[in-house]
């Protein structure tokens, strides 16, 4: 069957994207990791660029912990011990000690009674939402939630669904009484990093709300973070949003091992009996098979860094990373936003202006990411910068030398 038609027409699906210059394009291949040395961080080659090597400042690897020694231990033992791969979904073969011990620690590391594994936070936060709606169930959600949980709400057919603007509590206290007598439970869900900007979620004033109306609704108010981006690299010991928020537990939180952890896959964690619906009514975990023994391993050894003197010391490494960025950005009259969070958005608010400021970076050795519509709303394009703890002060200024020679050509 050779698809011509077909293939004919995706083509010039394709054509299009990429003449309105919104294309993805083809991923850049990393053939080699050189480890930091004197003033320099890490610097990677890629395939295409011959021995030409470049500072990542696109990595969700927060606190550097991919190329740890303990991590990369950590995971040869356990895949010595039990293998490369799971075997199969867990509730036929799939489940190592390794999973179970991992579980117990994120548990205990987040405060809640259990966790479930899970092969992403994609899939975690689309599983999640579409497990806890009912047809009785409305669902609120912020504008500017991460791709995962809007196609969760969409697949889900809540009966009632809002969305209030980005971070406004009292548009989501509105709609919550909107929907009094219309449905019987609720689910308010947010992200608590938002992924394009590094904004934080008001998570505090949000659980107060959700507290203030839960009585009024026969199935309660659910309130579900998606922390992926705050979980490991965020808060005074990397516990994520809710810490720097000091807002309590939501009843439902939803991280990644796959950014500040260093490794890969997601998780939840919620109440023993949320936990145990979970895996008895979500079909993107019972039918999905979990991380591998090894991701396990290395990500135990990465919540047992984190909570150390040596964990402590790559957070505070990573502050003080991210001061003098933003500072940077700051004084040369970028445009950004206030947070202290390791994304740092650059706003450019063209398309081409936008594609222009990456490829001057990656000609001169940096790796960014530029941000066009529909990724973000128009008039939002970016460039989104990512700190690391990995990074040296001098990668710092390096980029920073940079922006300043290419400002001149934003004004043109």
């Amino acid at each position: 069957m050779p698809l011509n038609r077909r293939s004919a027409a995706l083509a010039q699906e394709v054509a299009q994207v990429e003449a309105a210059g919104t294309a993805k394009g083809h991923e850049k291949v990393v053939t080699e990791v050189i480890p930091a040395s004197g003033d320099r961080g890490p610097r990677y080659r890629l395939a295409g660029f011959g021995e030409r090597e470049f500072i990542r400042m696109n990595s969700n690897s927060y606190l550097g912990l991919t190329h740890r020694e303990e991590l990369k231990s950590a995971a040869d033992r356990a895949a010595h011990r039990y293998g490369a791969g799971p075997g199969g979904v867990r509730f036929i073969c799939g489940t190592c000690q390794v999973h179970t011990e991992l579980e117990e620690s994120l548990a205990r590391f987040h405060g809640r009674e259990a966790c479930m594994l899970t092969s992403s936070a994609y899939t975690t936060v689309v599983g999640t939402i579409f497990c806890l709606t009912t047809p009785e169930t409305g669902i609120i959600s912020d504008e500017l939630n991460h791709n995962s949980i809007i196609n969760g709400v969409r697949w889900s057919q809540p009966k009632l669904r809002k969305v209030y603007p980005h971070a406004d509590v009292n548009a989501l206290e509105r709609q919550i009484q909107e929907c009094e007598g219309q449905v019987q439970g609720l689910i308010v869900v947010t992200d608590g990093i938002f992924s394009m900007r590094g904004a934080v979620a008001p998570l505090k004033e949000i659980g107060e709300v959700v507290a203030r109306y839960d009585e009024r609704f026969p199935q309660n108010i659910v309130l579900i973070v998606d922390d992926s981006h705050g979980v490991g690299g965020f808060g005074p010991t990397g516990r994520g949003t809710e810490e720097y928020c000091r807002s309590g537990p939501s009843d439902v939180l939803i991280g990644t091992l796959g950014k500040a952890f260093g490794v890969n896959g997601g998780y939840v964690v919620s109440s023993g009996a949320v936990i145990s619906f979970l895996r008895e009514k979500n079909p993107l975990y019972i039918y999905t098979n979990p991380i591998t023994p090894a991701e396990s391993a290395a990500a135990l050894a990465s919540l047992h860094l984190l909570d150390s003197p040596a964990g402590a010391a790559l957070l505070k490494r990573l502050r003080e990373n991210i001061a003098p960025f933003r500072q940077g950005l700051k004084s040369m009259g970028y445009e950004s936003l206030e947070s202290e969070h390791p994304v740092v958005p650059l706003f450019v608010r063209d398309t081409e202006k936008t594609t222009a400021l990456v490829k001057f970076l990656l000609d001169h050795g940096v790796l960014a990411t530029g941000l066009n519509f529909p990724i973000v709303p128009r008039g939002d394009q970016l460039v989104r910068f990512q700190v690391s703890a990995e990074h040296s002060r001098s990668d710092i200024d390096y980029v920073l030398e940079l922006l300043d020679q290419f400002k001149p050509q934003l004004a043109g």
